[in-house]
């Protein structure tokens, strides 16, 4: 990998199979002669991120935005294709990386220790991290007694903390006060500054024109455009925009075109 680049995709696919019983999964992980319908979550994806680059990837629901996002984080693998990553990584979702049954200090020193800190280290984090999050009292209960907005606090306070060189935010910021957005998006500034990298999902268009440099625009698994963000989000918008007023009955039939398009262009590229 160049020296530049922070995140290199080629051919990135995703595909899951739909069984319909657990009589047919056994046969297919044992003969693997089952016919199974598949689903493909991302289709041949490739792109080239550059460091310090921070990268808004947006598409309509199941376009394989997180898949994407899980994939460059290293919690799932591609079917085939590959993502190479010049760095550690870490994901920011709604929870992600958290142990329910332990307390939010739990959590933090699982996650110092999982990427190689010493416990002093760890300490030495500790004060910034539970600053960071504002969780209050919370910090010393389980996190299953956790909202959505103090999961997403915590696990946003431990990741900007314990400093990667790639964060992968996914709708993490889509919970909880504006306040604390800001709060994240000021961290991230200076995060970026450094010649860090972001992978930012999000459906806020007008938060990503304003932080990110470049966007990535998924349809259904493929990649729809992929550019300089001031070039991206508005053909994205008017998309939306066409999109937002169709019925659903037209939206289910657009999928469906769409889709079955893709398929027989995969086809063919066999």
């Amino acid at each position: 990998m160049g020296n530049n680049y922070a995140i290199i995709g080629e051919n990135i696919s995703k595909v899951y199979k739909m069984y319909t019983n657990q009589n047919q999964k056994i046969a297919d992980l044992i003969f693997g002669k089952s016919r199974v319908q598949e689903f493909y979550a991302l289709k041949g994806v490739s792109f080239k991120l550059n460091k310090g680059d921070s990268l808004g990837l947006v598409g309509l629901n199941g376009s394989g935005k997180s898949t994407l996002a899980n994939i460059l984080a290293g919690i799932s693998q591609p079917s085939a294709g590959s993502a190479v990553l010049n760095g550690e990584a870490s994901v920011v979702g709604i929870g992600s990386g958290l142990m329910p049954a332990l307390t939010g200090l739990e959590n933090i020193v699982l996650n110092g220790l999982m990427i190689g800190l010493t416990n002093k280290q760890i300490n030495m984090f500790n004060k910034k991290i539970i600053d960071f999050a504002d969780i209050g009292a919370f910090i010393e209960q389980p996190v299953k007694t956790y909202s959505s907005g103090m999961k997403s606090r915590l696990v946003f306070a431990i990741s900007i903390t314990l400093n990667p060189d790639i964060m992968i935010i996914d709708e993490a910021l889509s919970v909880g006060d504006p306040s604390f957005a800001d709060k994240c998006l000021n961290a991230m500034n200076e995060f970026r500054a450094k010649g860090k990298t972001i992978v930012f999902v999000s459906h806020n268009l007008s938060q990503l024109e304003t932080f990110c440099n470049k966007a990535m625009w998924l349809e259904y698994g493929v990649l729809k455009a992929y550019g300089e963000i001031d070039e991206v989000i508005p053909m994205y918008g008017r998309f939306l925009t066409n999109y937002n007023q169709m019925t659903q009955e037209e939206r289910n039939e657009y999928a469906q075109n769409v889709i079955e398009n893709q398929n027989h262009f995969l086809l063919k590229r066999k």
